[in-house]
């Protein structure tokens, strides 16, 4: 027999022997020992039942629904004499897509875990749970429980202790999601068209009514209690303030509450509705499930409407107050401050720089300094020669300072939240605790000048270390320090460091720093093929000091050019040196024709008064 035949014979006989396996037994030699049987919804057996009721608005139509699926399911439970029922767990005005804010829905899941309940009746899957994860995730969490708890969802005769359920509840859940999603989708275009249309929602509002159309009609009772909240911030008080303020004069809230608090303060200090306008969709809901909202930062369309109704306040003080709010976190208080520049003299064009306000931008320093400066407005880059020296020094270089030691030396550190200053800069200022900076948007240059604690500009930059002596202090600038970087093209990630020098004429000195050239710190850890038009210096700390690569082809800048520059020039003459020289506001920064301090003061006076006398007829 070949090896082939020996193969088949073998294969033939192990198939034999499995066939003749499952022939099977004997029965009379089988005893069969049933199961429990999986009770289903119809048995006749003892359940304690919960019931779920859910409605998704709180309107008067969704009531009488709600009320009708409570009555029904307590007349099923009481006429099956096998039940009894555990309770009504009843969510009212609570949307199903979601678990969160469903309190007797997550307490009715808590009974059943306890032991509590055995089986829940509702009325649909939808208004069980118009989530699909969250409805097949606490069905299954339910039926494998030690004491299994069924769920009868009667519309769709589902009942989920039965073994064929899977498929059906899976579908049925899936449909009540989408429903969910279409009409979703269904009220975003409908609120889209009329918002579009200036059918705008008019809520109720302290200082307003409510006409017959829907519109806003001005209370003039009301109004009151608006205009010296907006007038007190305006004039300098805070939220908690104010809040204070309105509960002891007896102001009531839209609601008739007395007692005021900082947030609803806020609330009505934030709403463009008072200024006559309508901004449309401030906060939306990314995710139809979660019902998250979240502020619309132009993710999603907006309308502004203009003259809907009547304004309380004008829109000049609305966005001043805004302006004030958005500052808050940096301590800033008091009226809406002013560009400070320095209008004439060798510091003419020269901007304060306010260490508590965020509200300038770039272009505000630059239009500030164009208008004073007008045409003087850049260094002289002729490169021409000296003419009072008999030696020619045209093609001579000055050596940058950057190529030496910083020993002793004037330079400022700024990073994007803070700056410091080097031991010898308070050195060249002594006995100053405070100082005010200013900078040049157009010519690129930084002052230091000592002050005192009065000027509002003022910032502290010297404390007392453990020996008693005075070392720079960082200068916090989260306010201000973004706008500088942006003013001078920085990049907020790194940190750049300015060398400067001293300029003194008997008692007055300030310190000047050039920031056309500075240098940058790159961290170690950066890969310097990404530093483009860089060029590494040295290593410091956890830092590498980097400078341009146009630095590499001179030694520094045109003595000509560097010796006639123009504030050079003028501090040369005696006549020019004033540099304690006052700042004037530039009144036209906002172009706004915002409520003055003095105006602000009379008219909480005369409010106040007039609720005094309010208060006595009521009485």
């Amino acid at each position: 027999m070949s090896e082939n035949e020996t193969k088949i014979s073998g294969k033939e006989l192990h198939k034999s022997k499995i066939r003749e396996r499952y022939k099977g037994s004997k029965t009379e030699l089988l005893e069969v020992i049933p199961g429990k049987k999986t009770a289903g919804f119809y048995d006749n057996i003892a359940r304690r039942v919960a019931v779920y009721v859910r409605v998704s608005t709180d309107n008067m139509q969704q009531t009488s629904s709600y009320e009708l699926q409570k009555n029904y399911y307590e007349e099923k439970v009481r006429t099956n004499p096998q039940w009894t029922l555990v309770g009504i767990y009843a969510d009212e005005g609570i949307s199903g897509t979601s678990l969160r804010r469903r309190d007797a829905f997550n307490k009715m899941i808590e009974d059943c875990e306890a032991g509590k309940i055995d089986m829940i009746l509702t009325k649909s899957v939808s208004r069980f749970a118009r989530n699909i994860v969250d409805c097949i995730s606490i069905v299954r969490r339910l039926t494998a429980l030690k004491s299994p708890v069924a769920v009868m969802f009667e519309t769709e005769n589902i009942f989920t202790l039965n073994d064929n359920t899977d498929m059906s509840l899976s579908f049925t859940a899936t449909m009540a999601q989408e429903e969910s999603h279409i009409k979703s989708s269904i009220m975003n275009a409908s609120i889209e068209m009329r918002f579009g249309r200036g059918i705008v929602l008019t809520p109720v509002l302290l200082g307003y009514d409510r006409s017959e159309d829907g519109k806003l009609t001005v209370n003039e009772k009301e109004t009151r209690t608006v205009r010296l909240i907006f007038f007190m911030y305006l004039y300098g008080y805070s939220c908690n303030e104010i809040s204070d303020a309105l509960t002891k004069l007896g102001r009531q809230t839209k609601k008739g509450n007395t007692t005021w608090n900082p947030g609803s303060v806020l609330q009505i200090l934030r709403n463009e509705r008072y200024c006559g306008e309508v901004l449309t969709r401030k906060t939306y809901t990314p995710n139809y499930l979660d019902h998250k909202s979240k502020k619309n930062r132009g993710e999603r369309s907006q309308h502004r409407w203009k003259g809907e109704h009547e304004p309380i306040i004008s829109k000049d003080d609305f966005i001043a107050v805004q302006h004030l709010i958005n500052n808050a976190k940096y301590g800033n208080k008091g009226f809406l401050p002013e560009l400070k520049v320095i209008p004439k003299g060798a510091l003419k064009g020269f901007i304060s720089i306010n260490p508590r306000w965020a509200g300038f931008k770039a272009d505000d320093y630059i239009s500030v300094a164009k208008y004073v400066c007008g045409n003087e407005t850049t260094h002289d880059d002729t490169g021409g020669e000296d003419k009072k020296s008999d030696f020619d020094y045209s093609g001579f270089e000055i050596a940058r300072e950057q190529f030496f030691s910083i020993s002793n030396k004037l330079y400022i550190t700024f990073s994007i939240k803070s700056i410091r200053f080097s031991i010898a800069c308070i050195k060249k200022l002594p006995n100053t605790q405070y100082i005010e900076l200013l900078i040049h948007p157009l010519k690129k240059l930084f002052i230091v000048r000592s002050t005192d604690e009065k000027n509002k500009n003022a910032v502290k930059w010297l404390f007392l270390n453990g020996k008693g002596k005075y070392i720079p202090r960082p200068v916090s600038g989260a306010a201000y320090l973004k706008t500088i970087y942006r003013l001078l093209g920085w990049d907020e990630f790194y940190k750049y460091r300015v060398r400067g020098i001293r300029r003194q004429n008997g008692d007055e000195s300030l310190l000047i720093f050039d920031l056309n050239e500075p240098e940058m710190y790159l961290s170690k850890d950066k890969n310097l093929n990404d530093t483009c038009g860089l060029i590494p210096l040295a290593a410091t700390g956890k830092s590498i000091i980097a400078f341009p690569s146009a630095w590499a082809h001179n030694f520094g800048s045109n003595y000509c050019r560097r010796s006639q520059t123009d504030e050079l020039q003028k501090l040369k003459n005696e006549t020019d040196w004033n540099f304690k020289q006052e700042t004037t506001s530039f009144s036209d920064y906002f172009d706004l024709n915002v409520t003055n301090r003095d105006e602000a003061e009379r008219s909480i006076q005369t409010i106040i008064k007039d609720m005094n006398m309010e208060g006595s007829n009521d009485e």
